[in-house]
């Protein structure tokens, strides 16, 4: 891996290898975000299983349910 580093003083352009531990802190930084991606996903999965539950439950589509509520 590498970063770019870029002069604008002087207008060069530098690639410049990564060092092992900012290799390693990356990796931790997006282990922790697929991480957090998958929590959110997970709660988004759940909310519209629940909603569609309620919905089968109270036996209306979502159209009609958004009519009770005084959706558009």
């Amino acid at each position: 891996m590498i970063k770019i580093e870029h002069d604008t003083a002087t207008n060069i352009v530098t690639e410049v290898p990564l060092t092992a531990s900012e290799i390693k802190a990356i990796e931790k930084l997006q282990k922790e975000e697929a991480e957090k991606n998958a929590v959110i996903k997970a709660e988004a999965e759940a909310k519209e299983t629940a909603r569609q539950a309620l919905l089968t439950k109270l036996g209306i589509t979502a159209e009609e349910a958004q009519l009770l509520l005084g959706g558009n």
